[in-house]
């Protein structure tokens, strides 16, 4: 009994040694980006703020900080989000060499077009939101700007702020664009199908309207912007979904013709 008992706990083990191996490897990618980064992360941060430059009029417009080590850990925060960025393919492949051991070939064939999509479709969301939707979300926020009671209302952002605030919509929009890929892996699975998501197709238009109301900022552009493409890559979701079910339905009917032929 002990015997066994040890016998089941040895792979356990292996597969617990191989995660921290997995891990440590993954941290190591982690810090070798954020090496890379933090030389460059006035020019990285510059880049960043380039959208709020183009929604000042010429000329105006200014970043302040309030604290004196404020620009210090924002430099810090801007080479870890650059160097997980760079560092994530390489992060991904460790995880695909823990997960891959365990799948059979059919299931490694049919998990790696989504694993590709992923940074597709995330740096499709964050291009998204740093080309279009923070250009238009800053001049709707700078045109509080003028004369209020005689006093001057001026924009002043301060870096921290504005910095969390770029993360929000790059991460929001990137992570939301992953929308497609959890549909159809959950549909792979066999949790959710194509007829149950588009009998319930009222819901999922309220609850992406209501998503996006809660994790962009409190302007109706940000939120139309999000939703809108989400609203898209559910629908596209779905399109995908039916092409792969007329896919299987031909392949079943193909087979039982084989079958039948080959039957005496």
């Amino acid at each position: 009994m002990i015997d066994d008992l040890d016998e089941t706990q040895a792979p356990l083990v292996e597969h617990l040694t191989e995660l921290r191996s997995r891990l440590v490897r993954a941290l190591v990618f982690l810090a070798a980006g954020f090496a890379i980064c933090l030389p460059f992360a006035d020019i990285i941060f510059g880049w960043l703020v380039l959208p709020l430059t183009k929604a000042f009029p010429d000329g105006q417009g200014q970043l302040i900080f309030t604290k004196l080590y404020e620009q210090f850990f924002v430099d810090i925060k801007v080479a870890l989000f650059a160097g997980f960025l760079l560092s994530f393919p390489f992060i991904a492949n460790q995880l695909w060499s823990f997960v891959a051991p365990g799948l059979y070939a059919r299931e490694k064939k049919a998990f790696l077009p989504f694993l590709l999509a992923t940074p597709i479709l995330f740096l499709s969301g964050a291009s998204l939101a740093y080309f279009v939707v923070m250009p238009t979300a800053f001049e709707y926020f700078l045109s509080f700007q003028g004369e209020r009671g005689g006093l001057t209302v001026e924009a002043l952002p301060a870096v921290g702020e504005y910095l969390a605030l770029v993360m929000r919509f790059i991460i929001v929009f990137g992570l939301s664009f992953l929308l497609p890929v959890l549909l159809l892996l959950l549909n792979r699975a066999g949790i959710v199908e194509r007829a149950q998501l588009a009998r319930a197709r009222r819901y999922v238009i309220v609850g992406i309207v209501a998503l996006a109301a809660i994790v962009t900022p409190p302007d109706v552009f940000s939120q139309v912007l999000l939703a809108v493409p989400l609203l898209i890559l559910f629908e596209g979701s779905l399109l995908l979904m039916r092409l792969s079910e007329r896919r299987k339905a031909k392949q079943a009917r193909e087979d039982a013709s084989i079958a039948s032929e080959e039957s005496p």
